[in-house]
């Protein structure tokens, strides 16, 4: 998926419907045929009961990979690129001594789960953004406006009408408003226009926001052209460091099944909650603030991503997935992220995911592309969200987001 998704430029918050979506065909597969997983039933916001399809032989693990294909395909717009991957998993399966009865059951299998997650998907009104009024930047001082090269128009600005999974409305956890804009050089505003100015960029700081960038299109200069860069983006990060710790966990099948799908519903609310309140407080981006009001000539480290400042998106889907993670898999579990591999940089190592969550919102700091406000802001709504997530999937509540943040400064010394 995550490859797909590269392919067609899938901006953040749509990558993690996306995954979401994917997770649960697979995730309810798994609740049909294991008794100590239940379906989401009751749990998720108008989550339907899942009609188990009469199929006789088949396998359940086949079956929810192939459900998790099937879905992918219909939502993502290049869903047809899965089609050899889906081909090769058959056949591995018929090499590895499948029979051919099997494999047809869990297709039919597949396909039924498939139609009605599909049925529920398309309910949750994403489908009517393109109804929406296009959104036109303000134009009051201190507030965002498209940034260079690209200036693309912003991303998802009415992402927060769709249905979220576990949360009561997408402005839940509000945080506390942004520093005011101000002109002033005494104003709170200034001072932290001031400290993204003064940033040294460290070297080790250079490699950490290289490291968590995940724009999913950024434009590199060449000559005369502008060259479109594609990567992963954030929450594709965060399910790859789920692939990683699962494995490493040896969790089986149904264990990860779960730990992913938790993930993937942490995201999607993470990037529901965030995007409230980018397009509600709608503020003005270090790089243009910076360059009106101190340096003409100064340049972020990253590109900056198309949409408000206000909270870091990082910060909060990270501090949120970092959570789920750390609920099912442990404290301090030690790992090391090769995520970003594919992409020419080397490994990194972490003593823990709250650890990997605080650099990663950092790391919008130090690529200066966010004030801190919105980092520090960010995590602790993150914090909130993955606590939320984590009580509706019926677990017990996790420490508060104020203690959370505290121990993952502290992890990431």
């Amino acid at each position: 998926m995550t490859d797909v998704m590269i392919h067609d430029v899938t901006n953040p918050p749509l990558s993690a419907r996306f995954f979401a979506y994917a997770c649960l065909a697979g995730y309810e597969v798994v609740a049909q045929n294991d008794t100590a997983y239940k379906s989401m039933h009751g749990v998720l916001n108008e989550f339907p009961e899942i009609q188990k399809p009469s199929v006789e032989a088949y396998s359940y693990q086949l079956a929810a990979a192939l459900a998790m294909i099937e879905t992918a395909k219909k939502m993502q717009p290049s869903g047809a690129l899965h089609q050899k991957f889906q081909d090769q998993l058959i056949d591995s399966c018929r090499h590895a001594g499948f029979s051919d009865e099997v494999i047809a059951g869990s297709q039919e299998y597949a396909s039924a789960i498939t139609m009605q997650i599909l049925k529920y998907a398309k309910a949750d009104r994403y489908n009517r953004i393109s109804n929406f009024p296009r959104y036109e930047p303000e134009k009051e001082a201190g507030s965002w406006y498209p940034t260079p090269p690209g200036y693309f128009p912003p991303v998802e600005p009415f992402f927060k009408t769709i249905r979220a999974f576990t949360l009561d409305s997408s402005s839940q956890f509000r945080p506390a408003p942004p520093a005011a804009f101000s002109e002033s050089k005494k104003s709170e505003f200034f001072r932290l226009m001031k400290m993204n100015y003064d940033d040294q960029k460290q070297p080790e700081h250079r490699v950490m926001a290289a490291f968590w960038d995940c724009n999913p299109f950024a434009l590199e200069n060449k000559g005369h052209l502008l060259v479109g860069m594609k990567k992963i983006s954030p929450g594709a990060h965060w399910m790859g460091i789920t692939a990683i710790a699962c494995k490493q966990a040896q969790s089986d099948f149904s264990r990860t099944m779960l730990v992913t799908t938790s993930v993937a519903i942490g995201l999607m609310d993470g990037f529901m909650a965030c995007w409230d309140e980018k397009y509600r407080s709608n503020r003005i981006r270090p790089e243009t603030a910076i360059r009106k009001y101190i340096d003409p000539s100064w340049q972020p480290f990253l590109q900056t991503p198309p949409f408000p400042e206000y909270l870091s998106g990082h910060s909060v889907i990270s501090s949120a997935a970092a959570l789920i993670l750390t609920h099912y898999l442990g404290d301090h579990f030690a790992y090391t992220d090769t995520v970003e591999e594919p992409f020419g940089l080397k490994p990194r190592k972490f003593k823990s995911f709250l650890a990997a969550a605080q650099e990663s919102g950092m790391s919008r700091f130090y690529g200066g592309i966010h004030f801190m406000d919105a980092v520090v802001n960010g995590q602790k709504q993150g914090f909130q969200v993955g606590n939320w997530v984590l009580q509706t999937l019926g677990n017990k509540p996790e420490q508060s987001a104020d203690e959370l943040m505290a121990k993952a400064a502290l992890e990431a010394q």
